[in-house]
């Protein structure tokens, strides 16, 4: 139980929402709005999009690892970009969550972003998206 309790209060807090002084119970989690990572490059101007057909709400969290070599085929090493931003035309830009972490990524480059739902302090099963960097 205490495991639990410090587990929901502390997502609650790292996303700026009140604590609870006994664990919630387990939600069901809405359909995942992020369904594909995006990346373009033009004119050497990289782009990291989510496709999104719905909008991903406030509590969809993102986050990604480093640039890593194309040879990878899964990552296990993510940080916490924040949360999704909104949804326009079908896509949410994730451009300037992940270029503050870790910069622009480089041609050739593989990217792996992670997203969940935050619920009441539960977290859903997370998703992996992984996009090679084009050329420009």
């Amino acid at each position: 139980g205490f495991l639990l309790f410090t587990k929901i209060n502390c997502t609650l807090a790292q996303f700026g929402q009140d604590q609870v002084d006994a664990p919630p119970a387990r939600p069901q989690f809405p359909a995942l709005a992020p369904q594909n990572l995006a990346i373009t490059n033009t004119g050497g101007v990289v782009a990291l999009k989510l496709t999104c057909p719905t909008s991903p709400g406030e509590n969809t969290i993102v986050r990604a690892s480093k640039p890593l070599s194309q040879g990878f085929e899964k990552c296990t090493d993510f940080r916490i970009l924040g949360t999704c931003p909104a949804a326009v035309q079908g896509s949410a830009d994730i451009t300037s969550l992940y270029t503050t972490r870790y910069g622009a990524p480089a041609a050739d480059m593989k990217v792996f972003v992670q997203v969940s739902q935050m619920v009441n302090g539960w977290e859903s099963a997370p998703v992996t998206f992984a996009a090679v960097v084009p050329a420009s």
